[in-house]
């Protein structure tokens, strides 16, 4: 803790640290995670899009995004390969994870396969309005070249966190073009058991598969 000698600059620096390895120690120990979602993507004055569903991620490097309002979608990581299925569309798009320019790529912290110090280029404690009581707000403007993500593929990431447990709140994506992603997660569950099959995707019957250097940057 900063002492009470340290300037303003002293003390919130002290603080990003202290968050930070909060953050990153409550997720660093479980091997499985689960969350209910709610993402709010918007671009420019368009009218924001709401999506909702329940997402899950096992060490080491494995995600599963299950959407279910207003469409049923899938976007899963198994580890080497990303899977994007779209059931109306009639096809699934893959790309290995080491190319994929997913907008998903900052939460790869949640699967042991990133650390904030890794992400960031740097990290700042800000203040945004209507946080509640007891949570705190770090933003991280990531690497480029060294970024787990393709260069300029987000220009700033805002990690909403509880200070007294280190649980993720909210994340906030910025991208170029004024593209914003938006993640409010709850109901968080940890070291559950999650069956190897569901990080693992099989391609349905008269499905197309579409195989791409990346996958789109917002599920279409």
């Amino acid at each position: 803790m900063a002492s009470a000698s340290a300037s303003p600059a002293q003390q919130s620096s002290e603080l990003t640290k202290s968050y930070a390895r909060l953050l990153e120690q409550h997720y660093r120990q479980p091997r499985t995670l689960q969350a209910v979602f709610l993402e709010r993507y918007s671009e420019g004055q368009r009218q924001a899009r709401i999506e909702s569903g329940t997402v899950y991620f096992r060490r080491p490097g494995q995600m599963r995004w299950e959407y279910d309002s207003p469409e049923k979608k899938l976007f899963l990581v198994d580890g080497k390969t990303t899977w994007f299925y779209v059931p109306y569309d009639h096809t699934v798009t893959k790309a290995p994870v080491k190319e994929s320019s997913d907008w998903r790529t900052p939460l790869a912290l949640l699967t042991g396969k990133a650390e904030l110090s890794r992400l960031c280029d740097r990290l700042e404690l800000v203040n945004q309005s209507g946080i509640p009581s007891g949570h705190a707000v770090l933003r991280c403007l990531p690497k480029e070249a060294k970024s787990l993500s393709s260069a300029n593929d987000y220009t700033e990431v805002f990690l909403e966190l509880d200070t007294s447990s280190g649980e993720l709140a909210r994340i906030e994506i910025r991208q170029p073009g004024a593209i914003e992603l938006e993640y409010r997660f709850g109901n968080w569950q940890t070291g559950i058991p999650l069956a190897g099959d569901l990080f693992r995707f099989q391609v349905p019957a008269a499905v197309a598969i579409v195989d791409g250097a990346s996958l789109p940057e917002s599920p279409r």
